[in-house]
């Protein structure tokens, strides 16, 4: 079966790196999409049972490519022609260090090197913005204080080609609804 799932639309590529800040938010929006694969980096996997999301939960809703290859493999999904976006979403400030450097040596950061290459617009909602950050960990809220060089690395990143850089899931929900109307395409109303 192709990626388009044999229906011949479009999908979004979602990657999921190791962040927890607004992971559940994130998945909401991702869930709310049409036609949606999810990319987990290592990170991800570990990550997402700390918040009570389970892999074999997701797969009810999305197809899943895992990152268990040294090549990451599951990149040559994107060749397939059958994905129009890539949202990283939430992205540490691991994630997008490195995507701001172009280093890819995970399955996100080599989605969104990819993607671009291929001139698929990138959406990344980026983690470390403000200088000072309230996130909920996985047991408690905290507060961090993102140092100069994450701020930079986010500026650097909105340099990045067919990239553009969100700062909260109000802007990630803006910029994912600017993009379903640029392709004709809506919001699920149902969670089915």
């Amino acid at each position: 079966m192709s990626a388009g799932g044999g229906d011949g639309l479009k999908r979004f590529a979602w990657a999921l790196t190791g962040s927890g800040h607004c992971l559940e938010e994130s998945i909401a929006l991702a869930s709310r999409l049409p036609q949606v694969d999810l990319f987990l980096s290592a990170a991800a996997e570990e990550v997402l049972p700390m918040y009570g999301l389970r892999i074999e939960s997701l797969r009810e809703r999305f197809r899943i490519f895992r990152d268990k290859t040294m090549s990451a493999v599951p990149v040559g999904e994107l060749y397939t022609e059958a994905y129009h976006t890539l949202v990283v979403a939430p992205a540490t400030s691991n994630t997008v260090a490195k995507c701001a450097f172009g280093i890819s040596d995970t399955l996100p950061t080599n989605m969104f090197a990819q993607a671009g290459k291929l001139g698929i617009p990138g959406l990344v909602f980026a983690c470390d913005t403000e200088p000072v950050v309230v996130t909920r960990a996985p047991h408690d809220w905290v507060t961090l204080r993102p140092r100069n060089i994450e701020l930079d690395n986010v500026e650097r990143l909105r340099s990045i080609d067919h990239c553009r850089v969100l700062c909260s899931t109000a802007e990630l929900e803006a910029a994912l609804t600017q993009r379903l109307a640029e392709l004709s395409l809506a919001w699920n109303t149902s969670s089915s």
